[in-house]
């Protein structure tokens, strides 16, 4: 069969659940037998029905949860390597806790990897119980975790991790220079909670592991200068707000300020240092892409609209923001290693996730990690009411009628959940309505550490709740009394996000397991995704009642979502063919570096090299010498091919106006680079070995963090822009 069949028969969501539901039937047959027994027998995979039986009992004993036939389907679709979609609510954390033990019981060492410490932390805690009745050990980390802690958790059958700590722990794993002090086990399973957040919207998210600290460099003349530049004179924005640009009348006027000569590549930091304070002035808005808190800029996830722990922009990015927000320079240091999300699910064997929604992403899931979506049915048919999209011409207009509506529920009582698409939008919606003399409460990035007590109070009755983005907030929202008489949650979204499931991740806050419930989003013809991906398209006039109607304005939101996630789709793409060679040759230098550290191979190499010197050190100490002076090399070697990566990485789309292939050249001299990596390991080692005058020293201090991908590609990505735009100009 070819791909292009096979592809066209491979529906999305197209995972035969027959095989499972018989397995569940089974399991049906034999609750009775099972409940009956004083003690539970001790689980086995070797017969999957008995396996789903024992842990329904299991579940049921100690956690008084006793799982749906839906519930087992998710947790047998998941031990047979897929990502379960499954409905807010439907249960998705006891199925990944059966999986997981399932797979425990089977041999293997489990991570349920999630989005944050505290959903870690709550459900291996949660579970726990669980997985004792089922003879596996549990375990977690987190941010504040000691090393011994961390030693412990991962000691156990199933540990409980955000994917940035477990990130973490393999980055700091990897620049141990003893055995002894190593902690992380072999990969073997990846089990990963919000797979669609964590598999796609943050697979490009380099985790880093930094050192040797120095300030960073920023030029806070350029953020004054910059201030002073006027839009659509001095610079331009291009359609999609990814890139800024000078004009020819503002690169002049630059140059005439500064007395400089702006594009000349052999003198290219002044124009750098402009155009990432340019950056951080027209792209990046405060209380939208970040907040200040506590004297740090901070900033803001924009898939679950909470602040990113640990994240920061590439260095002279985050050096501008702070500049432009007269804040101290934070640290930078020198990248000792680094590892993309995707580079870290793909070491793990076997990978399986869940998540509410997953078809959406089907086809990244298949093309960057092999998986497969199975769809779970609902346990109760959902009767959420979703009503269209009421579209007005103009933001004004839109967030008119959107004050009115909420004001007009809120007045039978009706629990309201309003979904905005950043901070910005969320305390400002909230003065509106509190003008009208109503009580919202707000949960955003600025006060995300109480989102678990907002979230839970949402569907009282009287209740008005606006929130940021809902991916990943982890508590269930319950109907309070009398709410389902009143038609439930009504949730309202307050514009359409650039990605289709952020919006269904946010109508499924209401009708959990059959509840009643409805939804809305209402949306302006001058929103954001629509100006920015679909510029030229000619909105329709609205009726008399100011809605648009005409069938071509919902065409125009959709049209708009489906090009925002087409271009996210690209990056995600490009990234990761630039990123994978780099995958590859650290895998290669981990090999031999585990060599290095496991065996006898540094003082093998040594010794031969030089039987005389060898013979002169203290036989008790020698090999012990031998593999700290090549680990120390091999790590200082590898610091500086990523070094000379990223500086390539900067400059390598200039290739493009020779019209080569900046991917096949980066490619080309990166596996050149690589090749003298090894011999220079070698010729480094023997000198020092041979002439130890200089103290081999490391890092006084590392630290890690996640790099959020700079949103608007690289400097000489702009540069080459700003070239190519002037030459279409001319």
């Amino acid at each position: 069969m070819s791909g292009f069949v096979r592809n066209l028969l491979d529906r999305p969501g197209g995972v035969n659940l027959t095989p499972y539901k018989k397995i569940v039937h089974a399991a049906g047959d034999r609750a009775q037998k099972v409940g009956a027994l004083d003690e539970l027998p001790e689980p086995s995979m070797d017969d999957l029905a008995e396996f789903c039986a024992v842990a329904r009992e299991a579940a049921d004993r100690t956690l008084g949860l006793r799982p749906f036939d839906v519930q087992l389907l998710g947790a047998l679709a998941l031990l047979h390597g897929h990502v379960a979609e499954m409905a807010t609510g439907e249960g998705k954390t006891l199925s990944g806790a059966i999986a997981a033990a399932g797979y425990a019981l089977q041999g293997k060492r489990v991570h349920v990897i999630s989005v944050n410490d505290y959903l870690a932390k709550r459900d291996a805690e949660w579970m726990g119980p669980f997985y004792e009745a089922m003879g596996v050990t549990v375990g977690w980390v987190g941010q504040n975790s000691t090393h011994e802690e961390r030693r412990d958790a991962y000691t156990c059958d199933v540990t409980y991790g955000a994917v940035s700590e477990i990130g973490f722990d393999v980055l700091r794993d990897r620049l141990r220079t003893s055995a002894d002090e190593l902690i992380m086990p072999a990969p073997e399973v990846a089990l990963v909670d919000e797979a669609d957040s964590v598999l796609v919207d943050e697979a490009r998210v380099p985790l880093v592991m930094a050192g040797a600290a120095d300030p960073a460099d920023a030029v806070p003349e350029m953020a004054a200068l910059v201030r002073t530049l006027v839009r659509g004179y001095h610079y331009e924005i291009d359609e999609q707000a990814r890139n800024v640009y000078l004009t020819p009348k503002g690169a002049d006027s630059v140059e005439n300020i500064l007395g400089v000569e702006l594009y000349d590549e052999n003198e290219p930091g002044t124009l750098i240092e402009l155009n990432l304070a340019l950056h951080a002035h027209a792209l990046l808005s405060r209380d939208v892409d970040y907040i200040v808190r506590d004297g740090k800029v901070q900033l803001i996830n924009a898939s679950r609209g909470r602040v990113a722990v640990l994240q920061r922009w590439p260095d002279g990015l985050q050096a501008a923001v702070e500049a432009k927000e007269a804040l101290a320079p934070t640290e930078k240091g020198e990248i000792l290693d680094s590892i993309t999300v995707q580079g870290l699910i793909k070491r793990y064997p076997q990978a399986c996730g869940m998540t509410g929604t997953a078809v959406a992403v089907s086809e990244q899931l298949g093309e960057f990690y092999g998986l497969k979506v199975a769809v779970i049915p609902p346990n109760q048919p959902c009767v959420r009411e979703d009503e269209p999209d009421r579209i007005y011409p103009t933001v004004p207009d839109k967030d008119a009628a959107l004050v009115e509506e909420i004001q007009e529920a809120s007045a039978t009582g009706r629990p309201i959940l309003i979904g905005t698409l950043d901070v910005a939008e969320s305390e400002n919606l909230a003065k509106l309505l509190q003008r009208r003399g109503l009580d919202p409460v707000v949960l955003n990035a600025k006060n995300d550490a109480e989102e678990a007590s907002i979230i839970a109070r949402a569907g009282e009755r009287g209740a008005i709740t606006v929130s940021t983005q809902m991916a990943g907030r982890g508590t269930d929202i319950r109907l309070g009394d009398g709410v389902k008489e009143l038609g439930g949650l009504y949730v309202i979204g307050s514009g359409r996000h650039a990605s289709s499931r952020l919006d269904d991740q946010l109508r499924g806050r209401a009708g959990r397991q059959g509840d009643p419930g409805a939804s809305v989003f209402f949306v302006s013809m001058k929103d954001e995704l629509i100006t920015q991906f679909v510029p030229d398209e000619r909105p329709p006039g609205a009726d008399a009642d100011g809605l648009v109607r005409h069938r071509r304005g919902a065409y125009i939101v959709g049209h708009a979502q489906r090009v925002a996630e087409g271009v996210n789709l690209q990056i995600h793409r490009n990234t990761w063919r630039y990123t994978r060679l780099l995958e590859h040759q650290r895998e290669l230098v981990l090999e031999w570096r585990d060599k290095v550290l496991h065996t006898s191979s540094a003082a093998d190499a040594l010794s031969a090299a030089d039987p005389e010197r060898w013979e002169a050190l203290p036989a008790d100490s020698r090999e012990e010498t031998a593999r700290q002076i090549v680990l120390y090399h091999l790590d200082r070697c590898w610091t500086e091919h990523l070094a000379f990566l990223t500086d390539l990485r900067e400059g390598i789309h200039l290739r493009a106006l020779g019209r080569m292939s900046p991917v096949d050249e980066f490619q080309r001299e990166a596996v050149a680079e690589y090749k003298g990596l090894l011999g220079e390991v070698e010729r480094r080692s023997l000198e020092s070995f041979e002439e130890p005058a200089a103290e081999l020293k490391r890092p006084t201090a590392t630290w890690t963090y996640m790099v959020q991908d700079n949103p608007f590609g690289t400097e000489w990505d702009r540069i080459l822009k700003r070239v190519t735009s002037a030459t279409r100009r001319g």
